[in-house]
């Protein structure tokens, strides 16, 4: 590709970025199963039910978040720093958005 190529030009797709999406599609599946299972009677009783699903919920939209990030090409690169998140961070939490130094920095 030359360097005076437009940027509208469609690039071919990572291989990293396809086997991303599959993690998070399948994190997706997962946890909408989780809160179907939390959302069913037998649970409404559950003194943790409401915090279970409140957490469930925020991790979809993190996903979700995630896929976008995939489409428009920031998938894997740190919000806090700006530095690639390591593969490893990345197959483990597939939609985190943070190295582990900037997520520490968020929670100290």
């Amino acid at each position: 590709m030359s360097l005076d190529a437009s940027p509208t030009e469609s690039r071919p797709e990572r291989p990293a970025a396809h086997e991303a999406r599959r993690r998070l599609e399948h994190a997706h599946r997962t946890n909408l199963a989780q809160l179907q299972a939390l959302t069913q009677d037998g649970h409404a009783d559950d003194q943790l039910a409401p915090a279970q699903k409140t957490a469930v919920e925020q991790t979809l939209k993190e996903i979700d978040a995630a896929l976008v990030r995939i489409e428009d090409g920031t998938y894997g690169a740190c919000q806090g720093c700006g530095a690639p998140v390591p593969e490893e961070r990345l197959e483990i939490l597939p939609y985190t958005r943070y190295c582990v130094t900037c997520r520490r920095r968020a929670t100290t």
